[in-house]
C-alpha cells in the first residue's frame, strides 16, 4: 500500500474548516483590546451554560486549575482523602495534593476503562472527603452508581470532564450529576482553545460565586479582596475562539462517532486487538479511540514507520509514577489498570479524518499481525 502521513490530531484541518469565523473573532478581540475579562469571556460562559443547560459556568485558565479551585472552595484540605481513578492524566491527582489532601487511587473497570464503581465503597474511609470521577476517553463512568455511593457516605462528587465534552450517560451529560464538573479546553480536546483554557460548571450558586472569587485573586470586584485567591482567568482571545467553535461541537462529535464506527468495522476480526466497548445507555464522544493490542510497542513502531502517529493514554498509571512512590502502591493493587498500561494505544481520531485514512491504519494493523 502507498505510504500516507496521518497525524494523531489535525488541528490545522479544523482551523481551515472555519477559518473565516475564527479570524473574525480574533480580529474583534484585538481591535477592542479585550484581553482580560470583558464581554467575550461572559459571552462564552453564557453560551456554554446554555449548551449544557446548567446554571453557572465559571471560566478559568486551564482544566487543572478548575479541579484545584473546586476542591479548595469545597473546603478540602489537610487531613482529607480524595478518591480518583488509577488511569488518568496527573491533573486528576496532583490537584488533590495541592489542596493538602491525600490522593487515593482506585482500579479501572476492565471493559470500559473508567473507575470501577464496584470497588468504590470499600475504598472509602472516615477521612474521605470527595470522589473525582474521571470520564476518560469520551465515555462516562457509571456516574449514577458512583453518586449513590457518595450520597450514602455524605461525600462530595466532582466530575473530571476534560475528555468528555457532550458525553452522556442515561440522558445526562458529563458534569451534571455531581456538585460540579471540571472541563479542559486544551487545544487537542473536542472543544479546544488555541492555548490553555478551562471552566467549571455547577448548579450551586454559592459554589460558583466562591470559585469565581478565588480564581480572581479572591475578589468579585477589583481591589475588594474577600479572601486570598489565585490568578486563573480565561483570556478574551481564547473565550472568543471557544465561543466561535462551540456551535460546531455537535457536528464534530457526530463525525468522531462516525470515525469510531469505521475503526470498529475495519478492526473487527483481528484476534490480537480489542476495540472499545460503549457502555449501555451512553453517548460516547470519542475524544480518544483506544484499542488494546498484543505486542503494543512493536505495533506502534510499525505504524510510525508507515506514517501513522499514535499515542498512549497513559504509559504509566498514576499510582506507579515516581511522584506517588511515597504512597507505597504496587502494580498488584491495580491489576486491570496495570494490564491496560501494557497494551493500550490511542489511534488517530478527529472529525476531519477520512474513511480512506482509517482503512489505511486498519490495514497496517492487520498486516502487522499477519506478517
Amino acid at each position: 500500500m502507498m505510504k500516507q502521513t496521518i497525524p494523531f490530531v489535525d488541528l490545522k484541518a479544523q482551523y481551515l474548516s472555519i477559518k473565516e469565523e475564527i479570524d473574525d473573532s480574533i480580529k474583534h478581540v484585538l481591535t477592542e483590546t479585550a484581553f482580560i475579562g470583558g464581554k467575550y469571556v461572559k459571552a462564552f460562559e453564557q453560551a456554554f451554560a446554555e449548551t449544557y443547560g446548567v446554571g453557572h459556568v465559571v471560566s478559568c485558565a486551564n482544566g487543572t486549575d478548575s479541579l484545584y479551585i473546586l476542591m479548595k472552595m469545597l473546603g478540602i484540605g489537610a487531613g482529607d482523602e480524595v478518591i480518583t481513578v488509577a488511569n488518568s492524566w496527573i491533573s486528576s491527582s496532583e490537584t488533590i495534593t495541592q489542596t493538602g489532601a491525600k490522593p487515593v487511587f482506585i482500579d479501572i473497570d476492565p471493559v470500559y476503562y473508567s473507575m470501577d464503581e464496584q470497588l468504590l465503597e470499600a475504598t472509602i474511609t472516615p477521612r474521605t472527603k470527595a470522589v473525582i470521577a474521571v470520564h476518560l476517553q469520551g465515555q462516562m463512568c457509571a456516574i449514577d452508581e458512583i453518586k449513590a455511593i457518595c450520597d450514602k457516605h455524605h461525600i462530595v462528587l466532582i466530575e473530571d470532564c476534560a475528555q468528555s465534552h457532550l458525553s452522556e450517560y442515561k440522558g445526562i451529560r458529563a458534569g451534571l450529576t455531581g456538585i460540579a464538573g471540571s472541563f479542559s479546553f486544551y487545544p487537542g480536546k473536542n472543544l479546544g482553545a488555541y492555548g490553555d483554557a478551562g471552566c467549571m460548571i455547577t448548579n450551586d450558586a454559592e459554589l460558583a460565586q466562591k470559585c469565581r472569587m478565588f480564581a480572581n485573586h479572591g475578589a468579585l470586584v477589583k481591589h475588594q479582596h474577600q479572601i486570598e485567591g489565585i490568578n486563573s482567568r480565561l483570556d478574551g482571545l481564547q473565550a472568543a475562539i471557544l465561543e466561535t467553535k462551540l456551535p460546531h461541537l455537535n457536528e464534530w462529535t457526530e463525525k468522531r462517532g462516525r470515525v469510531a464506527g469505521w475503526y470498529q468495522a475495519a478492526l473487527n476480526g483481528i484476534p490480537e486487538v480489542v476495540t472499545p466497548v460503549t457502555r449501555m445507555d451512553s453517548k460516547h464522544s470519542f475524544h480518544l479511540y483506544v484499542i488494546r493490542a498484543k505486542k503494543r510497542d512493536a505495533l506502534m513502531s510499525y505504524l510510525k514507520e508507515h506514517g501513522v502517529e499514535c499515542a498512549i493514554h497513559y504509559p504509566t498509571i498514576l499510582p506507579l509514577l515516581p511522584a506517588y512512590a511515597y504512597l507505597g502502591y504496587s502494580a498488584a493493587d491495580f491489576p486491570h489498570a496495570y494490564a491496560c498500561q501494557q497494551e493500550i494505544i490511542s489511534l488517530p481520531i478527529y472529525p476531519e479524518l477520512a474513511q480512506t485514512q482509517v482503512m489505511y491504519v486498519a490495514d497496517l494493523i492487520r498486516s502487522f499481525y499477519n506478517d
